[in-house]
């Protein structure tokens, strides 16, 4: 009598967590976007994420304007060299970062044709995605969402790298 209950427990445990993975799958299904099936949306994730990057390099402020959206939350940890700390938590609205690509490289000091802009995509779902950057001045973070079938970069966090750090 007792075998036959652990017996049916054991069955009720088995059934109940393949029922669980199946709507788990199904949920992931319905909302993640693979590589294959949809490269369409990975390519407008990298394309957004270029536009940022290129338009601080190329003092080109539309294509944040393109690419980012007003809503923007930018936050970074900026490595100070000389006093070997980072200056926490650097903010920066939409408005701020406009401005901002229309004059950091103006005099084509800070970046060109060779500096780095490697882009990272970890994941695009149907309405959301994340990335990685790395640029000349350093790392950043990306959280984009999916706004009137075009991707916006929604939140940045960043930070420069360090010289050295002890």
């Amino acid at each position: 009598m007792r075998l036959s209950r652990i017996t049916i427990l054991l069955a009720v445990i088995l059934i109940s967590s393949l029922a669980t993975s199946c709507i788990v799958s199904n949920s992931k299904e319905n909302t993640f976007v693979d590589k294959k099936s949809n490269q369409e949306d990975y390519d407008k994730v990298e394309a957004a994420i270029l536009d940022y990057v290129e338009a601080l390099y190329l003092v080109d402020s539309t294509r944040i304007i393109k690419s980012v959206d007003p809503k923007l939350r930018k936050v970074g940890y900026y490595y100070n060299p000389s006093k070997r700390a980072y200056i926490d938590n650097l903010e920066m609205t939409h408005e701020q970062l406009v401005r901002l690509a229309a004059r950091w490289n103006s005099d084509y000091d800070q970046a060109d044709e060779n500096s780095p802009k490697e882009i990272e995509i970890f994941d695009v779902n149907s309405k959301t995605a994340s990335a990685k950057l790395t640029a000349m001045w350093g790392i950043d973070l990306f959280h984009l969402a999916k706004v009137d079938n075009q991707w916006k970069i929604v939140n940045v966090i960043w930070q420069s790298q360090p010289e050295t750090e002890e």
